[in-house]
């Protein structure tokens, strides 16, 4: 079976950070993305430099930047200085804008500039000049590098047009679409096709996909749990610009209630208005929910697709401490052994 790296997307908490990224290596896991949403959760390069230090296998990065809040060049900074705090370890995962944009009265960014944006980014982690008014602007400290590979650019991708742009211009593609085999499918054929015309290697793309997990012998418990995070990935469809029509048919439904009813205010959490027309059956369409088994074979149909990682998105804010942590343990214990292979450097 094709091996897959599976990871965790999470918020670190002050004094918290180098603890959970202990616990997360120790569990066997190959990745540990931290949430950057600077009004919601403490600043994210700070805390990754401290997982950096408290670990020696563990890929980190932010889950995810975005190309709103931050000059292209900081960001670039920012991960070569990751890189070099962890020998070689960081990510740059990035996205068009979400939470940490809209607390500062913003929007996600538009396809057209989230492009020039990539691209001068790519630049700067390949130590390339990019021209910024006139001048010819470059990460003048990078040789200091060394011999430590180039940070890899990962971009969440949701829509058909930022999945084909992530598929010419990054190095990984993270598709947030949920987790039902066919409809990914579908969205890995799109890039690929994208990487092909663009003139690049399909193969030499990297391909995976954020995907919210409740692994839980109570099905009632884990869908709950699991509920929220589900709900906001699946808001990412609703964003301007997307074909609603063209989705498959329980995400139609979903975008349609989320766009009338998914309050900022509770943005990630369960339990809240927004989610409560949000059903178990989209739950079940669109996370991997419930006891061990049935939730070895949903991560096998993803192996099965060629997918390359998986990043995890544990619970959901408010969900039951207890149920996120023995889903973690039993993800730990009976998934990761079974499909991630051997762990990342």
């Amino acid at each position: 079976m094709h091996p897959v790296e599976l990871g965790i997307v999470t918020v670190a908490w002050f004094g918290r950070v180098e603890g959970l990224a202990r616990r997360i290596e120790g569990q066997g896991f190959h990745t540990l993305l931290l949430t950057d949403s600077q009004n919601l959760c403490p600043e994210v390069w700070s805390n990754l430099a401290l997982a950096a230090r408290a670990t020696t296998r563990l890929r980190l990065g932010p889950g995810v930047t975005n190309s709103v809040t931050r000059d292209p060049a900081l960001t670039a900074c920012a991960a070569v200085t990751l890189q070099s705090h962890s020998e070689g370890r960081a990510l740059l995962c990035i996205g068009r804008g979400d939470s940490a944009v809209q607390r500062i009265g913003r929007r996600e960014q538009r396809v057209d500039d989230f492009e020039v944006y990539l691209r001068a980014l790519q630049a700067y982690l390949h130590g390339e000049a990019v021209p910024r008014d006139g001048f010819q602007s470059r990460l003048e400290f990078l040789p200091a590098l060394g011999s430590l590979p180039k940070v890899p650019l990962e971009v969440m991708a949701t829509g058909p047009r930022v999945i084909e742009l992530a598929a010419r211009v990054a190095d990984r593609v993270c598709f947030a679409v949920g987790a039902d085999p066919e409809f990914l499918a579908s969205r890995i054929a799109l890039a690929r096709e994208a990487a092909a015309r663009a003139g690049r290697d399909p193969a030499s793309l990297r391909l995976g996909a954020v995907v919210n997990a409740v692994v839980h012998d109570d099905l009632s418990a884990a869908r709950e749990a699991a509920r929220g995070g589900a709900t906001t990935f699946a808001r990412f469809s609703a964003f301007r610009g997307n074909d609603v029509l063209a989705l498959p048919a329980p995400l139609q439904r979903a975008v349609a209630w989320i766009r009338a009813h998914y309050d900022m205010r509770d943005h990630t959490r369960t339990g809240v208005a927004h989610t409560r027309g949000i059903s178990d059956d989209f739950v079940d369409w669109f996370a991997i929910v419930g006891p061990a088994e049935r939730a070895r074979e949903s991560f096998r149909a993803l192996a099965e697709l060629g997918l390359d990682f998986v990043h995890v998105v544990p619970g959901s804010t408010g969900a039951d401490p207890a149920v996120v942590g023995a889903s973690l343990e039993a993800i730990a214990k009976q998934i990761v052994p079974a499909f991630a292979g051997r762990p990342a450097r």
